[in-house]
C-alpha cells in the first residue's frame, strides 16, 4: 500500500470513527439521518454499478428513498406515525412503476429498472437500518448498552476484513473464488472466520457483559462470531460479483484511500441484519443467558 494511500485512510478513519461513535451513542433522529446519508451515497454507487452492467435504475428516486428509509424507521419507532408497513411498501412500488411508465420505454426494461431500484434501496438503507434496530433492541436499556450492541457487528466486520487480509497474505495459496474475487484465498477466509469467532467471544465477555448486561455462553458467542463472520465474507464476495458484472474496480472514488462507500460497508451491510436476526430469535442459537 502506497504511503499516500495509507495516510489518506488514516485521516478518513480519524475523522469518521468519532462521528460514527457519537451518532450511535446519541441515537434518535441524528443516528437515523447519518444512516440515511450513508445509505443514499451507497445506493447511488450501487446504481452506478448497475448502469455499467446495462441496467437503467430510477437512480434519483431510489437514492431519495434510501435516504428516507432510516428516517422513517426512526419515526415508526417513536410512534409519531405508524402506517401499516405492507401498505406503505405497496405504495412505494406503485409510485416507482408509475415513474417507470413515464421514464422508461418498453425496450428500456421497465421491470428491471423498478426491480433494481427497489433492490438498491433495500440492499443499502434496508440493511443499514438494522443498526438503528440494534440501537433500540428489546435488550437495550441505556445508550451505552445500545451502542455496545451496535458496535458488535462493526467490530467483527473490521476483525474479519483485517484478519482475512493478513492471513491470506501470509499463508494464502489456493484461491477462494477466483472467478469472483481473485485476491481472496481459502486460508484468508478460514483465518478471518477463526479470528471473528475469537473476537466475538472477547467482545461478549469484555463489552456486552459490563456495558449491556448481556451474557453469552462461550459456545454461543463463538457460533455468533462464525455466523456473522460468514455473512461478512459473503457480503464481500457479492460486491465483487456485482462489480465484475458492472466491470468496475471500485464502487466510486468518494473516500480517499478507500474507494467508495459500498466498498467500505459491504461486509457490515450483511452483518447487521444477521446480528439483529440472531439476537431477536435467540432460539436459533439457544444463547439466552442474561
Amino acid at each position: 500500500m502506497a504511503l499516500s494511500n495509507l495516510a489518506a485512510r488514516v485521516v478518513v478513519a480519524v475523522v469518521a470513527i468519532p462521528l460514527v461513535i457519537g451518532a450511535v451513542y446519541v441515537g434518535g433522529l441524528i443516528l437515523a439521518v447519518v444512516l440515511g446519508i450513508v445509505s443514499a451515497l451507497a445506493a447511488r454507487e450501487l446504481y452506478g454499478i448497475a448502469e455499467h452492467g446495462g441496467y437503467t435504475p430510477l437512480a434519483r428516486a431510489g437514492t431519495a428513498l434510501a435516504f428516507l428509509l432510516p428516517i422513517a424507521v426512526h419515526f415508526f419507532h417513536e410512534g409519531r406515525f405508524v402506517p401499516p408497513e405492507i401498505a406503505l411498501g405497496a405504495i412505494v412500488i406503485i409510485a416507482l412503476f408509475t415513474l417507470a411508465l413515464f421514464r422508461r420505454r418498453s425496450d428500456q426494461h421497465p421491470l428491471g429498472a423498478v426491480a433494481v431500484t427497489l433492490l438498491g434501496v433495500m440492499y443499502t438503507a434496508g440493511f443499514l437500518s438494522f443498526a438503528y434496530a440494534l440501537r433500540y433492541h428489546n435488550y437495550v436499556v441505556t445508550a451505552r448498552a445500545g451502542s455496545a450492541l451496535v458496535f458488535y457487528p462493526f467490530v467483527l466486520t473490521w476483525i474479519s476484513d483485517t484478519a482475512g487480509f493478513f492471513v491470506g497474505r501470509a499463508f494464502g495459496r489456493t484461491k477462494l473464488m477466483p472467478s469472483v474475487s481473485p485476491g481472496k484465498t481459502r486460508a484468508g477466509a478460514i483465518g478471518a472466520l477463526g479470528f471473528c469467532m475469537l473476537a466475538s467471544w472477547a467482545y461478549a465477555h469484555w463489552v456486552l457483559v459490563p456495558f449491556a448486561s448481556l451474557g453469552l455462553r462461550t459456545g454461543t458467542a463463538l457460533a455468533l462470531g462464525a455466523a456473522i463472520g460468514a455473512s461478512v465474507q459473503i457480503g464481500d464476495l457479492v460486491e465483487s460479483l456485482l462489480k465484475r458484472e458492472g466491470d468496475v474496480k471500485d464502487s466510486s472514488h468518494l473516500i480517499p484511500g478507500h474507494g467508495g462507500v459500498v466498498d467500505r460497508i459491504v461486509g457490515m451491510l450483511f452483518a447487521l441484519p444477521v446480528t439483529y436476526f440472531l439476537f431477536t430469535f435467540p432460539h436459533v442459537l439457544l444463547f439466552v443467558n442474561r
